[in-house]
């Protein structure tokens, strides 16, 4: 194994989670010119030509002008928007002579953005929360030449037009309020530029990121291999290419893949090993000085790293795009963590790697007070995930808002659960459908390589779907809604409509902001958790929908709870609002506590979500003011919290508390000598007595297993099953074959009309070492 010293990304650049170590980027970020368009006669008068007019003031992007940090601070309602300021070409000689791609880069737009230089338009984007980027090299380079035909000059003036519409309920605004006066749990509203804008110079021929295709899942930590997906943005037809994947932990290159070809207009897929071996783990040096601990099966599964909240580590990717020739294209740089979510156990546990895992999440609804929904500083998301972890959560619930994607790169490094969710509509129609389902897939798309996201949640209390008792078509698109969702991500349990009237969910998630007497006698039980308070699920429409109901076995989750104001004066005029009052600290401590205690104590619950992480504006039921200030003491409030986590565990039986995961495939990791007697009935080989992570020198022994207990012959197909029953009888030419650490059974089995059919089989999948003892799993 190769030592080195890894690189990591530039902190200041807006995408850190995808980044090229050669990358030439600059930031847009800061002074604009600005101006309100009420009367919308801009485009008449040709403002993106002849440049912008009115009561032109300068804005500071990417803070919206009802903003304080803006410089504009106008919180009226305006709902056409005009930005305008002169950019560069970027690239140098190089890179243009290379025919590297300038692109103008957009963190998110609210509402519709229509985008113009020098009076050319370039592109527009409809959404308010994804990224979207344009190619303007072309418009860039003919507006140079028409200026300066010999190439000296090449500034452009760019001219950006906003759309955000302040009442149109059918446009995803989440907690943005209707008009212009922020009450209750609705916030000022938030137009126009609010992530960052850069420009960036990019290979023509480049890998995708997320956004446009590349998937690495990280899930299979049995197996110990990452499934990966890369996809080629800017291909020439007909054109063969290649890729390498390098992976490195901590400081140790572990491998490298080359030759890894990109199929014709597809993307390249591939499986690359990251377990760690034996000779290999005594030499790894944490970046942190930490040592790690390979001894918890919590941190380490033989030889691979787990991500998890207590254990964040990670694996580093490198991988390069070649051209046939071998000449380099592409190179990019992200980070991914082994960690597999399991909702499917029919225990009602939601598991981490194979554990029962109590989710303490709080609601985070990011927002500032100078800057509103635009992080201050990208350490301002950082330090979010640092006073929240503080506090003893583990994770958040992203409240109707899809967050900064550096508030994702942060929760990966921190070890920080985050359940993904999009701003609803406020109504239902043909087209809110459609403008949801784009944005949607969007912020799935973008995130769905951070092993932070571990749930993505659908709906909010039936927030654009007003009526689920009677309207079949609202009910439909929730179900299109899981379906697509459950298509672009397997690996993820998806909450369909979170709080109540769930259509199809793979939680049962409910909100209740009770005091602790009405949750304890709610949570007491399954049908009660169901059937008090607002519906949980949905009776039938008629003959045309079918009731839905709880899936037994399903985990159950109160993902809304608490909301505890504090009287700060002794005028109530003054107060911010919240469910229940506390009246100092101590009855808010006491308060939370035993809230904690009644949803957890009955065993049902396996995680909640506290609401909330800080005061906004009028909403003042946060543990931390507003400006970030805590309440209560952290050390308190994570003394609640743990103690909420272990009466969780308690309750758990001890065969539930101590599953873990089987880990499969690999038999030839921990046995040799594998052969078959009796003419392919029995199985024997010699066994580790432990495991080759933990033992330096471990004992053989030898085992045998029966494999006609473990399989049959169902017409010329093998099955595996619990006293499966002589299918050495009726098959030939049985045989074993070893390939990598896997063991294949080969075979001809008899089809019982004088035919044979061919089958290959992993032994590792279903056979099990066992500390010396070979064992069936089913």
């Amino acid at each position: 194994m190769k030592t080195i010293i890894p690189t990591f990304p530039d902190p200041t650049y807006p995408r850190p989670d995808f980044s090229r170590p050669a990358r030439s980027w600059r930031s847009l970020n800061g002074e604009w010119s600005f101006s309100f368009n009420d009367l919308d006669h801009g485009l008449a008068s040709k403002w993106h030509i002849n440049g912008i007019e009115g009561y032109v003031r300068k804005i500071k992007v990417p803070f919206v002008y009802q903003s304080c940090a803006s410089g504009i601070d106008d919180q009226d309602v305006h709902e056409v928007l005009w930005y305008e300021r002169t950019i560069v070409d970027i690239r140098d000689d190089d890179e243009r002579r290379d025919g590297q791609r300038l692109l103008l880069r957009f963190g998110a737009v609210d509402y519709e953005a229509t985008v113009w230089l020098n009076g050319r338009f370039v592109g527009e984007h409809r959404g308010g929360n994804t990224p979207f980027d344009f190619d303007i090299t072309d418009a860039m380079e003919a507006e140079a030449r028409i200026r300066d035909p010999l190439g000296g000059e090449r500034d452009c003036k760019l001219t950006v037009r906003v759309f955000d519409s302040a009442m149109d309920t059918m446009q995803p605004r989440g907690k943005q309020h209707l008009g212009s006066k922020p009450e209750g749990i609705w916030y000022t509203q938030s137009s126009g530029i609010w992530q960052s804008v850069w420009l960036e110079s990019v290979p023509r021929i480049r890998i995708a990121d997320s956004s446009h295709g590349t998937i690495i899942r990280s899930d299979d930590i049995e197996g110990g291999q990452l499934h990966c997906d890369i996809a080629v943005d800017g291909r020439l037809a007909g054109q063969w290419y290649s890729l390498k994947i390098d992976v490195v932990f901590g400081n140790f290159l572990l491998s490298s893949t080359d030759g890894i070809p990109v199929p014709a207009n597809q993307r390249a897929s591939c499986k690359i090993d990251v377990r760690i071996l034996p000779d290999v783990l005594k030499n790894l040096s944490p970046d942190d000085g930490q040592p790690y601990l390979f001894d918890d099966p919590t941190a380490w599964l033989e030889g691979v790293a787990l991500w998890s909240p207590e254990h964040p580590q990670l694996y580093h990717l490198g991988i390069t795009l070649f051209d046939s020739t071998g000449h380099q294209l592409d190179e990019i740089h992200m980070s991914t963590g082994m960690r597999a979510i399991s909702w499917h156990n029919g225990d009602g546990t939601l598991r981490l790697n194979g554990r029962p895992y109590f989710q303490a999440l709080v609601l985070d609804q990011g927002y500032w007070p100078e800057t509103l929904m635009t992080p201050p500083t990208a350490k301002a998301l950082e330090a979010d995930i640092k006073m929240a972890k503080a506090m003893g959560f583990n994770g958040c619930r992203k409240h109707q808002k899809v967050e900064d994607a550096m508030f994702m790169y942060h929760a990966d490094r921190l070890g920080f659960l985050v359940w993904g969710e999009m701003a609803s509509c406020q109504g239902f129609s043909h087209d809110s459908v459609e403008r949801f389902d784009q944005e949607w897939k969007e912020m799935v798309r973008r995130d769905i390589n951070h092993p932070c996201i571990v749930a993505w949640t659908l709906a909010n209390e039936s927030w654009g779907y007003p009526n689920l008792h009677h309207e079949v078509a609202q009910r439909t698109h929730l179900k299109s809604l899981y379906y697509q969702t459950r298509l672009l991500d397997p690996t993820r349990p998806i909450n369909s409509n979170c709080g109540w009237e769930h259509v199809v969910t793979d939680l049962t998630t409910f909100h209740d902001y009770g005091d602790a007497g009405g949750m304890s006698e709610r949570c007491a039980s399954e049908i009660s958790i169901c059937t008090r308070g607002r519906a949980i699920f949905l009776p039938p429409i008629g003959t045309m929908e079918p009731a839905t109901s709880h899936t037994l076995g399903a985990p159950i989750l109160c993902t809304e709870f608490g909301g505890i104001n504090m009287v700060i004066t002794q005028d109530a005029s003054k107060e911010g609002w919240g469910y229940t009052t506390a009246t100092d600290p101590a009855d808010l401590l006491h308060r939370l506590a035993e809230l904690c205690k009644a949803v957890v104590a009955s065993g049902l619950v396996s995680g909640f979500c506290y609401t909330q992480l800080t005061d906004i504006e009028s909403e003042t039921n946060g543990l931390y003011t507003y400006d970030r200030k805590p309440k209560l003491e952290p050390e308190e409030v994570k003394v609640v919290i743990q103690r909420a986590r272990d009466t969780y565990y308690h309750s758990l039986p001890p065969e539930i508390a101590k599953t873990t995961i089987k880990w499969r495939g690999r038999l030839r990791e921990t046995c040799y000598a594998f052969q078959l007697l009796q003419n392919g009935r029995i199985l024997r080989a010699m066994c580790a007595t432990t495991s080759l992570y933990t033992t330096q020198n471990p004992e053989y022994v030898p085992s045998e297993l029966n494999l006609n207990d473990c399989l049959t012959n169902a017409g010329g197909q093998l099955r595996w099953a619990r006293g499966g029953g002589g299918f050495a009888d009726s098959c030939r030419n049985i045989m074993l074959a070893g390939e990598g650490l896997a063991v294949y059974l080969l075979t001809e089995a008899g089809d019982g009309v004088g035919g044979w059919v061919k089958n290959k089989a992993n032994l590792g999948d279903v056979i099990g070492n066992e500390e010396g003892r070979l064992v069936f799993r089913d």
